[in-house]
């Protein structure tokens, strides 16, 4: 049995990477990630890994022990653990997930659905998010048991289905916390590892998904002053919703200390509006968007504030909107003379994802922080107002959970996706300096 000083010699088995990976992008088109019309089969992925994995488990002679949990037909998570007798603490890598984003081929310059390779750059849809660390971590656990290496730290990953979209519950890690999976994982850091650009990563924002609904009244358009336009009242609404938001939750003092890149932000994003001509008013319109909240406010604050500020809208009769010329109201009279009004209705969709602020101060940021030193000259820390499922949870918990991730933000979600060979060679550094570092404390 090795001794843990052989990781310090670790390095990416480039080769057996690129072939797992190919075979993972080759599956993305399966696992993108948008319901309704896109709906994950994870699993897809998942085989090709119980298949890379199986030569190294325990019941082939390995060091591997490796679990298929599944609570939604197709759309699988798995564990994977490497223990060693006599471990006193236990180090985990977690979050890098299954799914991916959808991608429109249309629009890229490759298939996005395919592995492409053009020098260093690895193309395809999940290459950076997330199925390249997919396979890394595979491969890390993989030279592990090759290498029966002897730790003073059991190792534990967790591939996560159904990251990119929380519309449909209790499929990924919200299920395994609330199974008490992951309860084994309190004895050490807790390494997030969806995050990008080969530095630590000790902040990330809440995401609030918010619906603005706004009622009108259907008129001619020729006859402005007997209607409700719906879509000016929907964009008069948010932007005094916006006012009132970036009073109450301007830039935090804590924010500089984090290296977040923006304060915390609400926009819109999408608008639906009902179907008519051009020459009427239109009597809904619905604006969707989000807000992202930096770690240092309170999620439940903010979203008890927003339905005030409606309440108050509805309750003055819009008295604080601007309106948009002299025909422009929210409040009309129908040929009875009574008051027609019109009505905004704000609706949150889904559980918001928690933001957090690493702890800066623990045992997993210095191992993080000083073996990204090691390998890559210097270490430089970033926060972000990008969102991780669980994180926030997990962390007030009890869990030290810290975030890292070796693809580029730059391609994130978007066309033309890719990962970098050297980026990974680099991760696998890393990863095996912090499995070292934890060893040698826990000896």
């Amino acid at each position: 049995m090795a001794s843990h000083d052989v990781l310090l010699d670790g390095e990416l088995n480039e080769e057996r990477y690129v072939a797992l990976l190919t075979k993972l992008i080759g599956e993305s088109e399966h696992v993108q990630n948008n319901p309704p019309k896109f709906v994950p089969q994870e699993d897809k992925v998942v085989q090709h890994l119980l298949e890379a994995l199986k030569p190294h488990t325990v019941e082939n002679g390995g060091r591997l022990q490796v679990e298929h949990v599944t609570y939604v037909p197709n759309r699988g998570n798995l564990i994977i653990k490497y223990l060693s007798e006599g471990a006193k603490g236990v180090v985990s890598f977690v979050g890098s997930h299954l799914d991916v984003v959808p991608a429109n081929p249309e629009t890229w310059d490759r298939n996005p659905f395919e592995l492409v390779r053009e020098g260093d750059k690895l193309y395809g849809r999940g290459t950076t998010d997330c199925l390249g660390h997919v396979a890394l971590i595979t491969e890390l656990f993989i030279q592990l048991s090759e290498k029966n290496v002897n730790l003073n730290a059991n190792l534990i990953a967790i591939f996560i289905a159904c990251e990119e979209n929380s519309t449909i519950p209790d499929v990924g890690v919200d299920k395994l916390l609330k199974d008490g999976r992951l309860d084994e994982l309190k004895g050490g850091p807790v390494y997030w590892v969806d995050s990008a650009d080969g530095q630590p990563c000790v902040g990330t924002a809440a995401a609030i998904v918010w619906n603005l609904n706004a009622k009108g009244h259907l008129f001619h358009s020729g006859l402005p002053h007997k209607g409700i336009n719906s879509y000016e009242f929907a964009n008069e609404a948010v932007a005094y919703l916006q006012k009132r938001f970036y009073e109450d939750f301007p830039a935090h003092e804590k924010e500089e200390l984090y290296q977040f890149a923006t304060p915390s932000t609400m926009k819109p994003t999408q608008v639906r509006i009902a179907e008519g001509s051009f020459n009427q008013l239109p009597p809904w319109t619905k604006i969707i968007g989000d807000i992202r909240l930096t770690p240092f406010y309170n999620v439940e604050d903010v979203m008890s504030k927003m339905a005030k500020y409606v309440d108050e809208l509805n309750a003055t009769n819009f008295e604080a909107l601007a309106t948009r010329g002299p025909c422009s109201k929210y409040v009309v009279k129908s040929p009875e003379g009574e008051d027609i009004k019109g009505v905004l209705e704000l609706v949150f969709e889904g559980e918001p994802f928690k933001g957090i602020a690493c702890d800066l101060e623990s045992d997993g940021h210095r191992m993080l922080f000083n073996a990204t030193k090691e390998v890559m000259g210097e270490a430089k820390p970033f926060s972000i107002c990008g969102s991780l499922p669980l994180v926030g949870d997990l962390q007030e918990a009890g869990f030290d959970v810290q975030v890292c991730g070796y693809g580029h933000s730059s391609v994130y979600h978007g066309d033309n996706e890719y990962c970098s060979v050297s980026c990974m060679k680099n991760a696998v550094r890393i990863m095996n300096r912090v499995i070292h570092g934890f060893s040698t404390k826990y000896a």
